[in-house]
């Protein structure tokens, strides 16, 4: 039986071929279905009618009943305008047009008492209203006087074909008629029941025309409730699947390798966070079950020393491991690390990126397969099909916003049994976003940096300060320590003249700290990489004082020795963007300073961004404020990490304690059925099924 949501919105009264494409193209309805859950952005309250003397500026919108007194025009051609005055008998006020005047001309008669609705602005002591909405008033108008009104996104294109959102309100009203008796219920009776929910129909009904305030709420929580209820049950229910049928492999014993390491090679003491950590991994990693555990912990806390460890079980209980970056720098900064850190271990360690030689590819992969290399180290090169492993049993993957989830299941295909995955960030998740777009995983957080590290100290400067900013680098650099500069182009750009760009803020370094005294190097994406390589090494090793780069040294720079990140155009960077960077320094037991710079006028958000980063350190806090000024949207990107569906309603970044209540009403719906299997669980198994139709499962590694 065909629905009537599937029906071609080109056949829906009044709007026929033409508009239908308009509509497709631009707003994406393509269906009965799609303008039903088109959803007004606000609604406008219409339920009351100002008197002309009760006006204000602080009013958003509101409507007026007046008779016009004088009409007057003015100007010709693009300066034609159109001016009416109208009164209420406790004032006058001026309705002012500028476009379509011949036909509004035409629609004022006078004697007649009209309807004016708009946002009404004060000049002198008169209030005006442009380009109001006007209708004949009936004191027993209904459809503008009894209600919200709802208010739609529109296009520039749209509103060039006479498509407001005006239309799109017409539209849904036609609508509803037809669809009235035939939406299919989506959730069961005892769900509704037990949590007083309106009916679907109810809510689809009333969050486009509520009668008052709290009708419109009922109907937004009923659907925000619905969208969370399904992306909770496709996420946890994954996870049930996967504890239920996919088995891990079992690393029972805590062998000589790991013994050694722990006792013999550990350069500083575990916090008691990372010993926590190793623990909870531990547990996975003997449950007989394959872990999927995100491992969250702020720039410095330790966790890649956690990561080897984990290797260290895997390698000791006969399976190989591999670690993947999402750059070069990074997988370099590891292999060096973590060869390190294992010393005179008799562990084989290998590396593998884009630069790798041919031959070194082919005795690596040889090695790799006979099961002779037992971790490996690299980039995406790691998923090239010709690479294969003997027995792998952990696969770790580090900064795992940067990988599509495609990419990351491949390394989880690279052993007929799955093998045990840990996703590490340095980007703090926010607690919303953890439930959801990463909900199908276990989350361990390391939240304590290691002993005598002191918090990097956070200045803001403009511009006009940059000698402050000089004195602080000169006072470091005679102390012995080095400073990073980082500038968010390489060079100068039209679309961004305001921007200090890299070329030219070396040239002014310089000058300030002329060679032979001081010695600069520049690192940036564009350069090659033996020349990025050189610049980098000598940074490392001390013998250049200051680093002038992009965000390329975002991630993989590990200078224990810097003690100033100073940060040009601050004001261009995202929050997690200026917590990376800032966590470049810090890294040694001397004090340290991130430097903001930026222009004197800024944004309220560019401000709150910087006001909060002078702030904090707690990278949980900034990203729970990244959140807020960002959207989820933005902060998930694509949101390839695992977000199950697209939310038109329910909002990340403020429904956290919603969020939080779903999530338990789902996991208890499957503690008692996990694979939704009883007769009374049928219709949410079948609507999970409909959503998920056109997903692709990565059920293994998120």
């Amino acid at each position: 039986m065909s629905n009537v949501l599937d029906n071609d919105i080109m056949y829906l009264p009044g709007v026929g071929p033409k508009r239908s494409e308009l509509l497709k193209k631009e707003l994406g309805i393509f269906t009965f279905g799609d303008l039903l859950y088109f959803f007004p952005y606000r609604h406008i309250d219409r339920t009351k009618i100002y008197k002309i003397a009760e006006l204000t500026e602080e009013l958003p919108y509101v409507q007026v009943v007046g008779r016009i007194i004088n009409i007057s025009e003015a100007g010709a051609g693009r300066n034609r305008r159109l001016k009416a005055i109208i009164t209420d008998g406790t004032g006058t006020m001026e309705m002012v047009w500028f476009k379509g005047i011949n036909w509004v001309i035409k629609r004022l008669k006078p004697n007649i008492d009209y309807l004016f609705f708009g946002k009404a602005s004060r000049f002198g002591s008169t209030f005006s209203m442009a380009h109001p909405e006007m209708d004949i008033y009936s004191p027993n108008q209904e459809m503008l006087t009894g209600m919200l009104q709802p208010v739609y996104s529109t296009t520039e294109k749209l509103k060039s074909n006479h498509i407001t959102s005006k239309t799109i309100m017409g539209y849904v009203k036609a609508l509803l008629p037809i669809v009235k008796g035939k939406i299919q219920e989506t959730l069961t009776l005892p769900i509704i029941e037990k949590h007083k929910l309106m009916t679907l129909q109810e809510a689809l009904f009333n969050v486009h025309f509520p009668q008052n305030p709290l009708i419109l709420r009922k109907a937004q929580y009923r659907i925000k409730f619905e969208e969370l209820f399904y992306t909770q049950l496709s996420i946890l229910s994954r996870q049930k699947v996967r504890q239920v049928r996919v088995n891990g492999h079992v690393f029972k014993h805590v062998g000589v390798n790991f013994n050694r390491f722990y006792y013999e090679k550990l350069p500083f003491p575990l916090t008691n966070a990372q010993k926590r950590v190793i623990k909870e991994i531990r547990n996975d990693m003997i449950s007989g079950k394959q872990m999927n555990r995100l491992l969250q912990g702020d720039v410095g806390s330790g966790k890649t020393v956690v990561a080897l460890m984990c290797m260290l079980l895997a390698v000791d209980n006969g399976y190989q491991a591999c670690i993947m970056a999402p750059t070069e720098i990074l997988a370099n900064q590891h292999f060096e690390s973590i060869t390190n850190l294992l010393g005179d271990l008799p562990v084989t360690v290998g590396l593998l990126t884009g630069s790798t030689k041919k031959s070194e590819r082919n005795t690596l992969h040889k090695s790799l397969e006979a099961g002779e290399l037992q971790i490996l180290i690299g980039t995406h090169a790691l998923i090239e099909d010709v690479v294969k492993f003997k027995n792998l049993g952990l696969v770790v993957i580090d900064e795992q916003q940067r990988f599509g989830v495609a990419q990351r299941a491949k390394l989880w295909e690279k052993n007929n049994d799955p093998p045990h995955v840990l996703v590490m960030t340095a980007t703090p998740i926010p607690r919303t976003l953890a439930m959801t777009v990463y909900g199908d995983l276990d989350v361990s957080i390391i939240d304590e940096l290691p002993p005598g590290r002191k918090p990097v100290k956070t200045i803001h400067y403009t511009d006009a300060k940059r000698n402050l900013v000089f004195g602080l680098m000169r006072e470091q650099i005679e102390k012995g320590r080095q400073v990073y500069v980082v500038y968010p182009l390489i060079k100068e750009s039209e679309k961004l003249e305001n921007l200090k760009d890299l070329e030219d803020g070396y040239e002014s370094i310089v000058r300030a700290f002329p060679p032979p005294k001081y010695v600069t190097v520049v690192v940036h994406g564009q350069m090659k990489a033996e020349d990025k390589d050189y610049a980098m090494n000598l940074f490392a090793q001390g013998k250049a004082q200051i680093m002038v780069a992009t965000t390329v040294i975002e991630v993989g720079v590990n200078v224990p020795n810097a003690t100033v990140m100073v940060i040009e155009s601050a004001e261009r960077f995202g929050l997690s963007q200026l917590h990376q960077l800032r966590g470049r320094v810090g890294r040694g037991a001397d004090e340290s300073y991130c430097v903001l710079v930026s222009q004197v006028k800024l944004t309220k958000e560019s401000r709150k961004r910087l006001e909060t980063m002078v702030s904090t350190n707690d990278g949980f806090q900034i990203a729970e404020v990244d959140l807020q000024l960002r959207g989820p949207g933005d902060i998930t990107g694509t949101l390839q990490s695992g977000m199950p569906f697209d939310l038109k309603m329910a909002n990340l970044a403020t429904d956290g304690q919603l969020i939080q209540h779903v999530r338990g009403v789902v996991n208890d719906l499957l503690d008692s059925d996990p694979l939704l299997e009883q007769p009374q669980n049928s219709l949410l198994k079948n609507q999970l099924n409909k959503l998920e139709i056109h997903r692709t499962d990565y059920t293994g590694i998120s």
